[in-house]
């Protein structure tokens, strides 16, 4: 397999992509090839339940028990997590529906044995015996919520967890479950500041330790980190720069000094290593990234000078980045919902509402203004309006521009008419409350920069630093961009809602109208391309097609773009070395093998593989190349 990569990847010393060897195992076996389109289809397939993605949006307790799974039983009560307490396993299964449990005790058990057979440092080892090395010093930037957060807190109401993990462990898990109202305190930041809540403290987890598991047996960040160590990684030549995701950016450097401790510590490895610095991010760590390369710069920020990620970063390794953010975002504050909430079954629904209904976690999930930095960027420009939307299908009965839809001639109180992307943030500026309004709008701007002389103004405007379409590149014409993202995997792309049921208990305005199920509509949701989680338009648009716009990278830096095709195993539950799902994509084989390679220095063998649609799709976006 590891031969067939390359040669997709880094080529064969000509201009001619090299055919794959005709000798090949069923696993490297791909039915995508070099030119050829990837089509998604919109159907529910008829495949083994996975979903653990819920974590990774808080969006349902269904993933946080699934963790709860991966130890064996009550081993994990007492000696090994005494923080527990009272709490068993078999007693929490008592309150939860019977098919619940079956669900994630199959999914479990498969993980398990996956766990116990992955030679995790494999493709390291491989990559070491070719004579590569540790080469430029590694800094790694986690996503959304995959760092973990622990109380400092010394009041009455923190002291029970004074350094245990409110986020990211089994004391979430207990907290939880046996003390919610005290974890929502803790884990939601003040409405006013948006900062720490009085008399409460939560700080991100720092080192390794921080990012590697989420919560026992479930790893995130671990499988890179084994392969870096295989090229000769460690704490001395490699960081990584947890930070509190909860957080909006301009509150990372205020409370934490999260950007100024980045820059020391980058300027520190170059100055010990004498080489610079290779960034890899993956999912909101790319935005993070992105900002970062404007406050390091800015007199109103580290004051670097326009030539500081020129003389300190040699590469940037954007892995799934939702550089455009993520269409689900709106969904999830809006109504509290997205695809793995609406999907559930009835008493799944139960058990999830038991714990947290749609409305704290619309509330959890306003309280966390970090996770606003993914709203929808570029608005109808990029996602379409009522009339089309650029990565519509051929014969698609509704477009994907029409964003958010409503039933009509159901006796319910709903707008009269569809939203696209750019109705969807209005309304939703419009229906909460003034404090999140006002804290967004602060801290991000969503809009569409058209020329040079308006990217160089935005330059002096904080709020713009996320955007990549009203600011841009570093002027860095050595900087090395890459990008490596899934493709293949059906991705929530559009809703429909309805008004709440009556009698419901609820402030929500709106959910999403789970009842329908037709055509390409699966319980209210409309899937279209992406990784499972962030869409083809925001994770490929600004490596394919606006970073080669001059006004969005002025010093030509160069940009390889890798697109990773899904081709999960049916019997692993994290879909194995072939994956390209949002989050599993970590532990995929070659992109372990092509960060090793970067990381090593050379990254100048990797030629670009694109299997999608997306520059297609790009050239159909309503934003052009400045006359």
């Amino acid at each position: 397999m590891a031969s067939t990569l390359r040669r997709r990847v880094f080529g064969n010393g000509n201009d001619t992509p090299t055919e794959p060897s005709p000798a090949q195992t069923p696993r490297n076996q791909s039915p995508v090839r070099p030119g050829e389109k990837v089509k998604v289809v919109h159907k529910r397939k008829e495949t083994r339940k996975r979903k653990t993605t819920g974590i990774f949006f808080l969006g349902s307790l269904f993933g946080i028990i699934a963790a709860g799974f991966f130890a064996k039983s009550n081993d994990l009560i007492g000696f090994e997590f005494p923080e527990l307490g009272d709490l068993s396993m078999d007693n929490l299964f008592e309150i939860l529906p019977a098919g619940f449990v079956k669900d994630m005790r199959e999914l479990v058990n498969g993980e398990r044995d996956f766990l116990e057979s992955y030679d995790a440092f494999s493709v390291g080892l491989k990559v070491r015996s070719e004579g590569l090395s540790s080469h430029h010093p590694m800094v790694l930037i986690p996503g959304v919520i995959s760092t973990g957060l622990e109380s400092w807190g010394t009041s009455n109401e923190s002291l029970p967890y004074f350094r245990k993990r409110l986020w990211g462990s089994w004391s979430m898990m207990r907290a939880l479950v046996m003390d919610k109202e005290n974890w929502k305190r803790h884990i939601m930041l003040d409405h006013t500041t948006g900062l720490d809540p009085p008399g409460i403290k939560l700080r991100a987890a720092q080192g390794f330790d921080a990012t590697d598991f989420f919560i026992t047996g479930y790893w995130i960040w671990n499988k890179i980190i084994e392969n870096l160590a295989s090229l000769g990684y460690d704490p001395t030549n490699s960081f990584t720069a947890a930070y509190d995701w909860r957080l909006a950016y301009p509150n990372l450097e205020m409370r934490d000094q999260y950007f100024s401790r980045l820059k020391a510590h980058i300027e520190m490895a170059v100055k010990l290593d004498n080489k610079k610095v290779v960034l890899t991010s993956h999912s909101m760590g790319s935005q993070v990234v992105f900002y970062f390369f404007h406050w390091v710069a800015s007199e109103q920020g580290g004051r670097g000078g326009d030539d500081w990620v020129e003389r300190h970063v040699d590469s940037w390794i954007n892995v799934s980045g939702c550089m455009l953010g993520a269409v689900k975002d709106v969904a999830a504050i809006l109504s509290g919902e997205m695809r793995d909430t609406a999907q559930l079954n009835a008493f799944a629904v139960y058990g999830l509402e038991k714990f947290l209904s749609k409305e704290e976690r619309a509330e959890i999930f306003r309280a966390m203004p970090g996770m606003s930095s993914m709203l929808p960027m570029g608005g109808n420009a990029i996602w379409g309006d009522l009339d089309g939307a650029p990565d519509d299908q051929p014969g698609q009965a509704v477009s994907f521009g029409s964003f958010l839809n409503f039933r009509t001639n159901q006796n319910w109180t709903i707008p009269k008419t569809n939203f696209t992307v750019d109705d969807a943030m209005q309304y939703l500026y419009d229906t909460t409350d003034d404090w999140y309004r006002d804290l967004v709008k602060r801290s991000y701007s969503q809009g569409v920069a058209h020329t040079m002389k308006e990217v160089t103004a935005n330059e002096l405007d904080p709020r713009k630093w996320i955007n990549p379409l009203e600011t841009r590149l570093p002027l860095a014409p050595s900087l090395k961009v890459y990008c490596f993202y899934g493709v293949g995997k059906p991705t929530e792309r559009a809703y429909y809602y309805r008004s709440p049921e009556l009698g419901a208990l609820t402030n929500l305005n709106m959910t999403i109208d789970t009842a329908l199920i037709q055509g390409d509509v699966d319980h209210g949701v409309v899937m279209g391309e992406g990784d499972g989680t962030v869409n083809l338009m925001s994770t490929g648009y600004m490596c394919n097609k606006g970073w080669n716009m001059k006004r969005y990278n002025p010093a030509g830096a160069k940009v390889t773009v890798v697109e990773m095709p899904h081709e999960p195993e049916r019997f692993n539950p994290r879909g194995g070395p072939n994956t390209a799902d949002h989050v599993d994509i970590l532990g995929r084989s070659n992109l372990n093998e092509l960060i090793l390679r970067i990381a090593a220095g050379r990254g100048g063998e990797i030629q670009d593989y694109v299997v999608s649609s997306i520059r297609e799709y790009a050239e159909r976006a309503k934003i052009y190349e400045e006359e």
